[in-house]
């Protein structure tokens, strides 16, 4: 079976609002990076893969069925949403059982598949764990575990790492890779360090719309050119900051290092400003100036 998802024109309207607009996009086996900023249409989009809404225009496929074939979809789909709880006074096994039970696993699947989960979610040692008591990492890999117990092709985690300390971060990252080598895995985020750290092609969304799909690496070829640093005074940040768009600073006593967007003609003006390598971050809010989305 083609493991690809093709999204074809797809549109989806609260009311008046749009909140997808025209999206053509293709997304292939392995991590696939869907950023944007909060509002930007990526739970949306997410919640259409995953059947819980339906496009009001255009079509999709999910592995060459279309996804008007719910079941088929549900059943070869796992999801993760920002907001996955379960019930607090359920320890791991127990929440996982219950769910293996909704899934229609029999009780044979159940005790082969949970364990080895829990493991590789890095909870084997927390099984009797209940929910409640965990941490928020420790409630996202659970989250994972569940959304990968009926064995899908596809995996979508709409922002799984918001809110998780920097050690828990790079923990579920690199789970999210190693899920990655047999599926396809969306990671839906506004976190750009996120994006860097896993994934090679991404589509960055911006109201609605499709504004850059590729490779990481194209992109950042797209900001080159474009990013310098400098040593400025902190009275001299505020007005470079109006005239630019900053990507990163750095203060220290009067001083404060900048990274920030330009051309030659305006870094010339900037006493020391020097050409620099863009960064993932760099590029990202290159893009978003270019489009005209800087707010």
């Amino acid at each position: 079976m083609n493991t690809e998802i093709v999204l074809e024109h797809v549109s989806k309207r609260y009311g008046k609002k749009e909140a997808l607009k025209d999206v053509s996009l293709r997304i292939p086996q392995g991590m696939f990076g869907l950023l944007g900023r909060n509002g930007a249409g990526k739970t949306t989009l997410m919640k259409i893969l995953a059947t819980l809404l339906k496009a009001d225009e255009g079509n999709v496929t999910v592995c060459q069925v279309p996804i008007s074939q719910r079941k088929k979809i549900r059943e070869m789909t796992g999801y993760l949403p920002q907001d996955f709880s379960m019930y607090g006074n359920m320890n791991a096994y127990e929440a996982m059982d219950y769910l293996g039970v909704l899934s229609g696993l029999t009780r044979e699947e159940r005790k082969k598949r949970i364990p080895k989960l829990l493991e590789q979610v890095n909870l084997k040692n927390n099984h009797s764990t209940k929910v409640k008591a965990m941490s928020g990492g420790m409630r996202r890999r659970l989250g994972i575990a569940q959304a990968i117990l009926h064995e899908p092709k596809v995996l979508i985690v709409d922002e799984p790492t918001a809110g998780l300390d920097p050690e828990e971060r790079v923990r579920f990252r690199n789970l999210l890779c190693e899920i990655a080598q047999e599926r396809i895995v969306i990671l839906s985020t506004h976190i750009v360090g996120d994006i860097e750290a896993t994934c090679e092609r991404i589509a960055v969304l911006d109201e609605g719309s499709l504004i850059y799909q590729g490779t990481v690496s194209e992109l950042l070829k797209e900001a080159e050119g474009k990013i310098y640093t400098a040593e400025i005074s902190r009275m001299e940040l505020e007005e470079l900051k109006k005239q630019h768009v900053v990507t990163g600073m750095l203060t220290s006593g009067t001083k404060a290092a900048v990274r920030f967007i330009g051309n030659p003609e305006d870094a010339s003006l900037i006493g020391g400003a020097s050409l620099s390598e863009p960064n993932m971050e760099d590029a990202y809010l290159y893009l978003m100036k270019k489009q005209g989305g800087e707010k």
